[in-house]
């Protein structure tokens, strides 16, 4: 946790002269103006703010757009939204599919200190809920881990994660970029395990649990940057899981941007800087706008005669995911700086996908004590973490009192499925053991990377009356083994199941969030260049992957990265004293 980050139980990070701290805290007070030369705080830009309303142009609205939306409408400026989507929220979103409502995007808050997305939850009484600490674990064979090894493993694996954030924030730049944080885990296992016969089998648990790593960042723990590992790190408290949706706190978010013009189910074709020719397709507002954007609507998009919309706007901030950057830079005019282009190429984007199951009853949801085990006391002395799986290190006071089953289940490298002949790890958490307004039958799986991509492709490629037997038969490897399973049991059938497969949307860019891959030379600057975006092109950039370090990837990141290109805005025109 930043603030609290220590290298597992005896030696704390000097987090006041952390990057992650002091990058927040300017955040907070507000990034200094841009420098006069990129023409953002112009006498231009101010003299056409005496004379009319500013018009900004928002591409996304998602979390992000509708952040930046809301300030700028507070500073009177007018606003256009454009949505390729026929809904606002962007990878915040529900489904009705299960027959009760379920996140497709976001389960989690990453952080509970000053976090605005939390104080949304509060203002709308969402229901949120903190696992605790219990989990059941199943080794590679299907065999459910004895409670005392489980334990000593975890004390381990979270241990060398504080171990690897301490080192990658002291030693960053001496490490090389080609190193990961399984290489480290690699080390410390030989380290610890080394004088018996059994330290093999000990070490390969280790790198087994360590797998799920993934699961945090949407790809394959063997390929987290080592280097940037400290970039993981994200705000200070606990993460806890939103059992009631983040239904509420979308709406409320959406209600902050009613005075805004709203174009749904139209995608942007190009995007053009004042240095380009205007398209000759249309009229554009007059010859004082800055950007001209085309855009088309995605029912006609793939007609050979689509209709062109053109639209111009003296700013333009393009909220679209980093995925889409990386497919679509083609659609600036002019290209994108180099070295803006260079950063958008080089940090990664994860892929984190969910699977729903959900039964007649919750058969596997009784406590059964030799399958769950604690994770450390030390819980106060770990790093926090975006994770996509439960919060292993809750404070005392916030600790499930549940007597269900555990709340997570973490089925190692299985050897045993069949219908996954490379093994992937399987993670999942146990929704019968939420709040009881909030529970129901379900068990949440988390796939990534390849596995993410293999349920993806079986989205895409089988038969829309087949594919729910096909999820059954990958998944059911899992969930056969959880307590009171029997196959010849109606309640231990499934009865509905949904797959996300944001590997398959185009407008989330193919996947899910940013993440730091090995590889990556120059992470911090390359995620300062796209924050810093082309202000004197009047070109903005705002989401998850332009967020505060210390929210990268995350729906709060997203919300502040708006928030802080709307203030840098309304510098630009000199209306930040008014």
């Amino acid at each position: 946790m930043v603030g609290k980050a220590y290298n597992g139980y005896s030696h704390p990070i000097d987090i006041d002269a952390s990057k992650i701290k002091q990058d927040l805290a300017a955040h907070h007070r507000g990034h200094p103006a841009d420098n006069s030369t990129t023409l953002s705080r112009s006498m231009l830009r101010m003299a056409v703010s005496k004379i009319r309303p500013i018009h900004v142009g928002i591409i996304g609205a998602g979390f992000a757009g509708m952040r930046c939306a809301d300030m700028l409408l507070q500073r009177g400026m007018r606003v256009t939204i454009i949505e390729a989507r026929d809904r606002v929220g962007g990878r915040v979103a529900q489904s009705n599919h299960l027959g009760h409502l379920v996140d497709l995007g976001p389960n989690w808050i990453h952080g509970t200190e000053d976090n605005p997305i939390l104080e949304l939850a509060k203002q709308t009484s969402t229901i949120l809920h903190s696992w605790g600490e219990r989990q059941s674990i199943f080794d590679r064979l299907g065999k459910v881990m004895p409670a005392h090894e489980a334990t000593e493993y975890a004390e381990l694996f979270w241990g060398i994660v504080a171990d690897a954030f301490k080192y990658s924030n002291e030693h960053s730049t001496e490490i090389p970029a080609s190193r990961s944080l399984i290489d480290f885990v690699t080390d410390k296992a030989r380290e610890m395990f080394h004088d018996d016969a059994e330290a093999e089998q000990k070490r390969q648990t280790l790198l087994d649990i360590a797998q799920m790593w993934g699961a945090f960042v949407g790809g394959p723990a063997n390929r987290q940057s080592l280097r940037f590992f400290w970039l993981e790190e994200c705000i200070e408290g606990e993460n806890p899981f939103v059992a009631e949706t983040y239904a509420k706190i979308l709406a409320k978010v959406q209600e902050s941007i009613r005075g805004a013009e709203i174009r749904l189910n139209e995608e942007v074709t190009s995007i053009g800087s004042l240095q380009a020719e205007p398209p000759d397709s249309g009229p554009h507002d007059d010859h004082l706008r800055n950007v001209i954007v085309t855009s088309s609507p995605t029912q006609l998009l793939n007609q050979s005669e689509a209709e062109t919309i053109v639209s111009a706007f003296d700013e333009v901030v393009v909220t679209c995911p980093l995925g889409w950057l990386k497919g679509n830079k083609s659609v600036f005019i002019p290209e994108l700086e180099p070295n803006l282009s260079k950063a958008i190429d080089a940090i990664g984007y994860g892929t984190l996908d969910k699977v729903y199951i959900t039964f007649p009853s919750a058969f596997w949801n009784e406590p059964v004590p030799d399958q769950i085990v604690a994770t450390p006391e030390t819980d106060e002395r770990l790093p926090n973490v975006a994770a996509a799986s439960t919060a292993l290190h809750q404070r005392p006071d916030e600790r499930a009192t549940t007597e269900d089953y555990p709340g997570f289940t973490h089925w190692l490298s299985p050897h045993y499925a069949n219908s996954n002949p490379d093994h992937w790890d399987q993670q999942g958490c146990n929704l019968a053991a939420l709040p009881t307004s909030c529970a129901h039958p379900t068990l949440l799986f988390y796939i990534y990377g390849p596995c993410g991509g293999h349920i993806a492709d079986l989205v895409k490629t089988t038969p829309e009356a087949e594919l729910d037997d096909a999820l059954y038969a990958f998944f059911n490897p899992y969930y056969s083994r959880l307590p009171s399973y029997s196959a010849s049991d109606p309640a231990c059938r499934p009865k509905a199941v949904l797959a996300t497969a944001w590997a398959n949307d185009r407008f989330a860019g193919y996947g899910s969030y940013s993440n730091f891959q090995i590889g990556l030379e120059e992470g911090d600057k390359d995620i300062e260049c796209m924050r810093h975006g082309m202000p004197e092109r009047h070109i903005w950039f705002a989401g998850e992957h332009t967020a505060p370090f210390v929210a990268l990837g995350t729906s709060t990141g997203a919300y502040w990265s708006g928030e802080a290109v709307a203030n840098r805005i309304v510098k630009a025109y000199g209306m930040d004293d008014t």
